[in-house]
This record gives C-alpha cells, sequence and structure tokens, in this order.
C-alpha cells in the first residue's frame, strides 16, 4: 500500500464514510516536515510528513493537540490520526482555513482563550510524555517541583546539549551560575502547573477565514504559564490587543519580565542546538542579563 493510499484508509477508518484523495496540494511545511491539503471533494484534512523515523514526534503532537483541544479554550486544529508507509511518517489533522486578518478583536480573544488553556493544570510539572520542541527531544518527565523540572528537563538539558556540541566555555559558565540561582528567582512566585502551548511564537498561530483565533505545533508540557507568553515577546512582540486581554482575564505576577529571559533562554540555546550561529551568543547574553538583573 503506497503513503497515500495508506492515508486514505486510515482517514476511513476513523470517519464515517469512505474517504478517496480528490485534491492534493503542497502547502509548505516549513524546515522539518512537509504538508499538505488533501480532499475529497466534501471534506478536507491537513497531512503533515517526515521520514518514518518522525512518526513518534507526530504521535506526541497528536496526543498534545487532544490535550489542548480538550480544555476548549482556544481553537487548534483536532488530530485524526497518525501513521507511516512507504517509509514516511504522517499526521493527518482538522484542516482550518487560515486567511483571516489578526485584528485586534482576534487578538484579544487569543489572549482570553490563551489564559482559559493555562487554567487547566495538573498535579506536577511535565506531561505524560516526551516530545519535541522543533526537531529537539524535550524532555517532559513528571516533577513535584517547578525549579527542579526546569533546571533538569530545560534550561539543564539544552547546556548539555549545547556542550556535546561543542558550545563550551563562558555559555557554560554563565549557564551553570543561572542554573545555582533559580531558587532565588521563584522566591515569590510558585507557578501552577498549568497546560502549555509550549512553543508559541507568531509562526505557530494563525486566523481563520472567519476570524476565529488558532494556535498549532505545540511543544505541550505542564509549567508555569509565564513561559508561554514570554516565547510571544521572543521573536517580535504579538499585538497588544493579546496582552491586555490575557492580562484582563489572569494579570501576570510581578518579576514576569526577569523569568521571562530565563525562558526565552532555553529556545535560544534549543535554536544553537538546530541551527548554530549567533544564537550561543544571544542566549549567553540573555542569561548574563538575569543573573545582572539579579544582583
Amino acid at each position: 500500500m503506497t503513503l497515500w493510499q495508506s492515508i486514505e484508509a486510515d482517514v476511513t477508518a476513523h470517519g464515517d464514510r469512505p474517504f478517496t484523495i480528490t485534491e492534493r496540494h503542497n502547502v509548505g511545511g516549513g524546515c522539518i516536515n512537509t504538508a499538505f491539503r488533501i480532499g475529497d471533494g466534501v471534506r478536507r484534512y491537513f497531512v503533515k510528513l517526515n521520514d518514518a523515523g518522525g512518526l513518534d514526534m507526530f504521535e506526541a503532537e497528536a496526543a498534545g493537540l487532544a490535550d489542548m483541544a480538550a480544555a476548549d479554550a482556544v481553537r487548534v486544529p483536532r488530530p485524526l490520526c497518525t501513521g507511516s508507509a512507504d517509509g514516511q511518517a504522517y499526521l493527518v489533522m482538522e484542516y482550518l482555513p487560515l486567511g483571516g486578518r489578526p485584528s485586534a478583536a482576534a487578538m484579544a480573544a487569543l489572549g482570553e482563550g490563551l489564559a482559559g488553556l493555562h487554567r487547566r493544570t495538573a498535579g506536577q510539572f511535565g506531561w505524560s510524555r516526551d516530545n519535541t520542541i522543533g526537531s529537539t527531544p524535550q524532555i517532559n518527565a513528571w516533577s513535584e517541583g517547578w525549579v527542579d523540572f526546569w533546571r533538569r528537563r530545560r534550561l539543564g538539558y539544552q547546556l548539555r546539549l549545547a556542550a556535546d556540541k561543542g558550545h563550551g566555555g563562558s555559555l557554560q559558565r554563565v549557564g551553570e551560575r543561572l542554573m545555582a540561582r533559580l531558587e532565588d528567582l521563584f522566591a515569590d512566585h510558585a507557578p501552577a502547573p498549568s497546560l502549555l502551548h509550549g512553543d508559541l511564537w507568531s509562526g505557530n498561530f494563525g486566523v481563520t477565514d472567519g476570524g476565529e483565533p488558532v494556535i498549532f505545533d505545540p511543544a505541550v508540557y505542564y509549567g508555569d504559564r509565564e513561559a508561554d507568553i514570554a516565547m510571544t515577546e521572543l521573536f517580535g512582540r504579538f499585538p497588544e490587543a493579546f496582552y491586555r486581554a490575557y492580562g484582563e482575564a489572569w494579570p501576570l505576577d510581578p518579576g514576569y519580565p526577569l523569568r521571562r529571559d530565563l525562558y526565552n533562554a532555553y529556545h535560544m540555546l534549543n535554536h544553537l542546538n538546530l541551527f548554530g550561529g549567533g544564537y550561543g551568543r544571544q542566549a549567553e547574553q540573555m542569561m548574563a542579563g538575569v543573573l545582572a538583573r539579579m544582583e
């Protein structure tokens, strides 16, 4: 059975009637996956493809989308099925046409919806399985303490990956100093384990043709909600209507600007580990800035 025949059979098995592909359009997919829009003249789906080794990544993404959908707070594409054939892994999900404009109303709805997502909490920090941030493994083993989780599963993990790739010296020294001071950053901040998107930058949200905000491509786990807000500021802030609406629904705690740079250092280190280049210097400066402001 070919890849597309396998997808047809899988969609049929997860639906209420047979599905035969009559339209298939390549819609890009970024630097990690390729993506297609498929349809049978009545129904349309969004398909992501990778090599067969990416199946676990797609299964984790589907589980994350399902968890976010269950919160019923902000729109996400609902996953339908995952599988592999012809040496390729696939993820099939709801197709949402994202031709809408990020108007003030749409961004306010996103801010309010994200606060609703964050109100879905767990008893510990982490998630039921590991997933990926980009293509980097993201370790989500449960932890009772947020500082321990961030030190071991996030900042420390990325620093170890960087060291393995030859990024040592002052980057590692600054990272170790920051990890040793983490408790001080949380002396007056005790976050609840909120359900997070985990990779919330401008490339991972859109607006439907009907004006409804949508978030996708998650790296889900339960953690400090400020980590999601922080990433919305990493590569250029979201429109102000988003922050106003979020703050009205659930104000951030004092000290967020300092913790924002801590959380974004994780993503900057991940970019270093994925792409190299100047991200190491930026990560080091970010971590050093947090330490300087703690003095």
